[in-house]
């Protein structure tokens, strides 16, 4: 029976770096980002539906969704952001789902969804056990500002627009705390791997 694994953090926590170093040690990585690009691109069933809310003009000339344009319509719209994510996070889920299938038929023992709205979206219900990737709010906000260019006020918008970091750290299985070294962070995420047996 394969087990699967939510792997969440806030923003700038470095969730990317650990997804990163899971898949070189050969786990499989379900990405909710990368779920998110496929489902609308051209042809699939949950671009047309936002054509359909939002008009032809979200499209761009070669016929793609225009992520600027619907950005700006949904970013000071409540309503209408409601009426995306009710087109595009079921979407996203049932890819996911499909991708989750696709690994345990090929023998994979352990499956990754790296979803960094695991919590504020209820998602746990998909997955066995959750790792949080936490790092102390200070330094997530001088991360953010140093990877973006953020002035601070900006960056703080970004971080508050998520749950609080230290609220999904109560709610987590497991924490692995990435405010140090790299070289700490993979001490951590060998011990947790050796701790819950994962085979890959």
């Amino acid at each position: 029976m394969a087990l699967i694994i939510g792997l969440t953090g806030g923003i700038a926590s470095g969730k990317s770096t650990v997804s990163n170093m899971l898949k070189e040690k050969g786990y499989t990585i379900i990405d909710a980002d990368i779920a998110a690009r496929v489902v609308v691109e051209p042809g699939q069933p949950a671009l047309q539906k936002i054509m359909n809310v939002f008009g032809p003009d979200i499209l761009t000339a070669e016929g793609t969704l225009d992520r600027a344009k619907l950005g700006a319509i949904v970013f000071h719209d409540e309503e209408k952001r409601k009426q995306l994510n009710e087109i595009v996070h079921p979407a996203v889920r049932k890819w996911m789902m499909d991708q989750k299938e696709e690994a345990i038929a090929a023998g994979k023992k352990t499956i990754l969804f790296d979803s960094p709205l695991l919590f504020e979206s209820n998602l746990t219900w998909m997955v066995d056990k959750t790792l949080l990737i936490y790092v102390d709010p200070k330094t997530q906000l001088h991360r953010l500002m140093a990877r973006n260019g953020f002035t601070e006020q900006e960056a703080k918008a970004r971080i508050q627009s998520q749950w609080p970091i230290d609220e999904k750290k109560e709610l987590a299985d497991d924490v692995i705390d990435n405010s140090s070294t790299l070289a700490e962070t993979e001490r951590q995420v060998n011990e947790w791997i050796t701790r819950l047996r994962l085979e890959s």
